[in-house]
């Protein structure tokens, strides 16, 4: 491990969802602390709390967001390897999430337990209280 992070759970239940390359991003997706919105020449993708997202958009419910404690300069490498690595030893599928200053980490919800102890066990720590 290059580093012990600081993380904490993000409140909530998030979807992941796709909607076509060149659609107008959804009202819906727009609500909460936490979304995020990548728009690529093949698809929308939006993570946004679950009850949010219409039943006839393609997604997919249940996950919770981990949060690393940041900011983290460009110029320091590593940084989101090192937090996944214990969880991609453990079996555990992620779907991450960076912004200007930090990463957001998903797990499906019936995984988060068991990954939170897998990070705590690799010398990251989970902090109390915190929100995106």
């Amino acid at each position: 491990m290059t580093r012990a992070l600081r993380f904490s759970r993000v409140p909530g239940s998030f979807a992941i969802s796709r909607l076509a390359a060149h659609a107008a991003v959804p009202e819906w997706a727009l609500r909460g602390l936490f979304f995020s919105v990548t728009s690529t020449g093949e698809e929308l993708s939006i993570v946004c709390a679950g009850a949010q997202v219409p039943a006839e958009i393609v997604h997919e419910n249940g996950w919770a967001c981990l949060k690393l404690h940041g900011p983290f300069p460009f110029s320091e490498t590593g940084i989101l390897a090192s937090f996944v690595r214990p969880l991609s030893e453990r079996a555990i599928p992620i779907f991450a999430v960076s912004t200007f200053d930090t990463d957001y980490v998903l797990v499906k919800e019936e995984w988060v337990e068991k990954a939170v102890q897998a990070l705590r066990e690799a010398g990251h720590e989970e902090a109390q209280g915190q929100n995106p």
